[in-house]
C-alpha cells in the first residue's frame, strides 16, 4: 500500500518567540515493512541553523535553531511511503518463557528488549495497571494471544474522550480516569506488560485516514497516532497492536518514531524565550494512492 501524509503542526504563541531551540521527530524513515520513497520537511520561520541525524533508537531527528522573532511557528511534513502486510506470527511461547528470555537477553542494540523492560521517564510501574494486565496472563498462556487480550480489554473498559488528558499524563492518572487517547491508551498498555517482565515499546505515527467500506474513521485518524510494539521471543519478535482500536498494526498504521513512551518520539520537543502560553494545532491527511 502506497501513501501520501501530509501534516501541518502550527503553534501560535501569546507573546513573540525571541530564540528557540526545537528536536524535531517528524521525518519518517525506512523500517521493516515500511519504505520511504521521499519525505521533506519545512519550517516557517526559516531556522538560523538545522542539521539531521538519529538518536538511540535509530529515529530521523531535526535540530533547528531559530532567532527571528516570531509569534507562529509552523512545520510542515510530506511524504510518500509504503507499507507492507505484516508477517503473520505463528504460535508464539508462553509469556513466562518470553519474561525468562528478555531478562537472560545480553544483546543492548537499540531495537533489544533489554530496554523495554524497565520504568521510564513517562511510564511507571504501577502495582494497580500490574493487577490488570495479569487477568490476561493466566500461566502458561501464548504470549501474544495473553497481549492480544489485554488490548481488547483496555479497548473495552476505556473511554477514547480528546481533552480528558493531556501530554504530561501519567498512566496511572489515566488509568484511574477510564478515559483519554491513544498516548493513554498505549501508555497503560506498556505499564501493565512491562509490570509484568514483558518488553514493550511506544510507537508513534499515523493511521489511514479511511478504509475502504467503513462508514466510521478509525479512533486517531486525521492526527498522530500512538500504539504499542510487544516483544514475543526471538522467533517472533516484536509484534505492534493498536489498543485504541483493538487491532493488530498492519499496513494502515505508518511508523514514524519508536522508543520507550512519548518522551521518547515527542514530535517536536525543544526551549523557546517567551512570555505567556501557547496554543497548539495539528492537522494529518494520510490518503492511500496505489
Amino acid at each position: 500500500m502506497i501513501y501520501d501524509v501530509r501534516q501541518v503542526t502550527t503553534y501560535h504563541y501569546d507573546s513573540a518567540v525571541t530564540d528557540a531551540h526545537h528536536a524535531l521527530r517528524l521525518t519518517p524513515i525506512d523500517r521493516p515493512g515500511q519504505r520511504v520513497h521521499a519525505a521533506a520537511l519545512d519550517v516557517t520561520p526559516a531556522p538560523v541553523e538545522r542539521r539531521e541525524g538519529r538518536d538511540f533508537f535509530g529515529n530521523r531527528v531535526t535540530w533547528i535553531k531559530l532567532e527571528q522573532q516570531h509569534d507562529v511557528l509552523s512545520v510542515r511534513v510530506a511524504a510518500r511511503i509504503v507499507v507492507e502486510p505484516p508477517q503473520q506470527p505463528g504460535e508464539t511461547p508462553a509469556w513466562e518463557e518470553v519474561r525468562e528470555a528478555a531478562v537472560r537477553c545480553t544483546d543492548f542494540s537499540p531495537e533489544a528488549p533489554a530496554h523495554f523492560l524497565f520504568a521510564s521517564r513517562v511510564v511507571s510501574l504501577d502495582p494497580e495497571i500490574r493487577e490488570y494486565a495479569a487477568a490476561s496472563f493466566p500461566e502458561g498462556r501464548p504470549v501474544l494471544e495473553g497481549a492480544v487480550d489485554l488490548m481488547g480489554r483496555i479497548k473495552a473498559d476505556f473511554v477514547y474522550e480528546v481533552g480528558a488528558t493531556t501530554a504530561t499524563t501519567t498512566p496511572p492518572m489515566s488509568f484511574a480516569l477510564r478515559r483519554g487517547v491513544c498516548q493513554d491508551f498505549s501508555h497503560v498498555m506498556i505499564s501493565g506488560l512491562r509490570s509484568l517482565g514483558l518488553p514493550a515499546a511506544y510507537v508513534s505515527g499515523y493511521l489511514r485516514t479511511a478504509r475502504p467500506g467503513d462508514e466510521v474513521k478509525l479512533e486517531g485518524a486525521d492526527a498522530m497516532h500512538a500504539w504499542v510494539l510487544v516483544w514475543c521471543g526471538d522467533e517472533a519478535g516484536w509484534i505492534g497492536l493498536d489498543p485504541t482500536n483493538d487491532m493488530p498494526a498492519g499496513t494502515d498504521h505508518l511508523v514514524l518514531a519508536i522508543g520507550r513512551d512519548y518522551a521518547d518520539v515527542a514530535p517536536i520537543d525543544g526551549v523557546i524565550v517567551a512570555a505567556g502560553g501557547q496554543r497548539l494545532e495539528v492537522a494529518v491527511q494520510v490518503t492511500p494512492v496505489g
